[in-house]
């Protein structure tokens, strides 16, 4: 079930802003000057939307007319947030831009393909956060979206952003080294309201034969750094959300044994170790085989732990530690990392810890995790489960829901079950993303992200004042990008770094200096 998230170990993507190399005129040429020629650009390239029968363009155009400064940043390689086997992944052409897509543009809105990503602004929800954490279970926030809790998807959905930014930036790390570890991703700076606590490792059941890994070691890793464990340490952030956030934060598939496990798709029982078992358990509960295998397996290691270990105590210590304090726990991940927050959740409320603190998840992308049996034993144990979907996602379709004669026929598989509720999103609503966009497009990470900050509604348009940068939609998605955006931003001088960002069409060798427009 997927994916890789590359992206820089910042916490935000900055613009390349580069000093002309080429003119000697251009050193000379006052700041004041270049600003209000980009300031014209853009008054002249709004005219022409207008004069070629466009729509209403924005309100307070007269911003343009204001000093702007570029973003200065550093040079950040970037990889795609999806790692998808190469026969899911298919090569597009350019498309032609509509005339009514065209229309839709401003110069407002081309800005915004610039513009790094930012938080949306955060409001008061103490008094409301037990209905944003799913207290009961979301009746009347999905559709159409409450802001509120669109903002604590979002802000969720960036936790695990920086789980695959960790993984990406220390592959190699191990449990032998936890405070290494620990060191690493406080590094990243998730949120600076939150202090990483604990880092998490899920290990593969079974590895390759020996003769495979020497010659592949790195596709021989069986342990490899999941997620991690961080809680709320800011006051002013304590008081904004009513209690104090422990987090759960896990990425999606990334080395080869994760893919192995992913395909091991034969239904176990779902036990637990649980003294304190519920009378509405169900003990026929059965849960994906390489799911379980993830979660359950220990490192080789000495006296390491299995993920599911090492969450159960370090939520424990947590509990402990603020013992007296409202708290909640927040599971998150994206893809397989989704189907292990769902396992999480689920021991953490059968353990009794959703007394003390209530469970909720927000996945992103997530397979179905078990059967029906365990569907209902997650709600039963007061887990809450809020799954983000993006309807062209083949991901969250998998395994099937229902029987069919080549499932049938297979030892040990069965019907799977969602679990808890869906907000149902669709890529083909936003105005930046091509209608026919890939597979790696429709489960990656940053598109479900932008997605979430876009939706209003089921029957309304894409959010136009959505407040989340979408420069990352074009590193990582660029084949996916309407070719519309990419080549009117060009028209705007305004240029992505060639160096940094690989997008159909754009003339690598082009060094040209421009003034970055936001």
């Amino acid at each position: 079930m997927s994916t890789a998230a590359a992206r820089a170990p910042t916490p935000l993507t900055t613009l390349r802003h580069r000093a002309s190399s080429s003119s000697a005129a251009t050193t000379t040429t006052s700041s004041s000057s270049r600003l209000s020629g980009n300031a014209a650009h853009l008054a002249n390239l709004e005219s022409l939307f207008r004069n070629r029968g466009g729509g209403a363009v924005e309100k307070n155009h007269h911003h343009h007319q204001d000093p702007l400064r570029p973003v200065v940043g550093t040079r950040s390689k970037r990889q795609p947030l999806l790692r998808l086997p190469s026969f899911l992944k298919r090569t597009r052409g350019v498309d032609d831009p509509s005339a009514a897509a065209a229309a839709a543009m401003s110069p407002r809105r081309l800005e915004r393909l610039l513009q790094p990503a930012a938080p949306s602004p955060r409001g008061d929800i103490s008094a409301s956060w037990r209905r944003l954490h799913g207290s009961d279970a979301w009746r009347g926030l999905l559709d159409p979206l409450h802001p509120d809790l669109r903002r604590e998807i979002v802000r969720y959905g960036e936790f695990v952003d920086a789980a695959y930014a960790a993984f990406l930036a220390r592959p190699d790390a191990s449990p032998s080294s936890p405070s290494s570890s620990s060191s690493h991703l406080q590094s990243l700076q998730v949120d600076p309201a939150y202090r990483v606590t604990a880092p998490l490792f899920a290990t593969a059941s079974a590895g390759l034969p020996a003769w495979v890994a020497a010659a592949a070691p790195w596709a021989a890793q069986r342990t490899s750094l999941v997620g991690y464990v961080a809680v709320c340490d800011s006051p002013t952030e304590i008081r904004r959300m009513g209690r104090r956030d422990v987090v759960i934060a896990l990425r999606g598939t990334c080395t080869v044994l994760e893919w192995a496990e992913n395909v091991r798709a034969g239904l176990v029982p779902a036990t637990t170790s649980s003294p304190a078992h519920h009378h509405d358990d169900d003990d026929s509960a059965k849960v994906e085989c390489g799911f379980w295998n993830l979660y359950k397996t220990a490192a080789p290691q000495s006296q390491a732990r299995s993920l599911s270990e090492t969450v159960v105590a370090e939520i424990r210590r947590l509990l402990d530690a603020y013992k007296g304090e409202q708290l909640s726990i927040t599971v998150t991940g994206h893809s397989l990392g989704a189907a292990l927050a769902v396992l999480i959740a689920d021991e953490l409320a059968g353990l009794g810890l959703a007394a003390q603190a209530p469970v909720a998840v927000f996945s992103f992308g997530g397979p179905r995790v078990g059967d029906e049996a365990f569907a209902r034993r997650v709600e039963a144990r007061g887990a809450r489960v809020l799954r983000v979907v993006n309807a062209h996602d083949v991901v969250p379709r998998f395994p099937p829901s229902a029987p069919s004669p080549l499932i049938g026929g297979l030892a040990g598989l069965g019907p799977y079950a969602d679990v808890g509720r869906e907000l149902r999103l669709d890529s083909r609503a936003s105005p930046y993303l091509r209608p026919d966009a890939d597979a790696a497009c429709c489960h990656d990470l940053e598109a479900y992200i932008h997605l979430v900050d876009g939706f209003v509604g089921s029957h309304c348009p894409f959010r136009d004042n959505a407040k989340r940068g979408i420069l990352r939609l074009p590193e990582n998605q660029g084949g996916n990008v309407k070719q519309l955006y990419i080549s009117k931003a060009k028209d705007m001088r305004i240029h992505l770094d060639a160096a940094d960002i690989i997008v159909p069409d754009m003339v690598p060798g082009n060094k040209q200096v421009v003034e970055c427009v936001h």
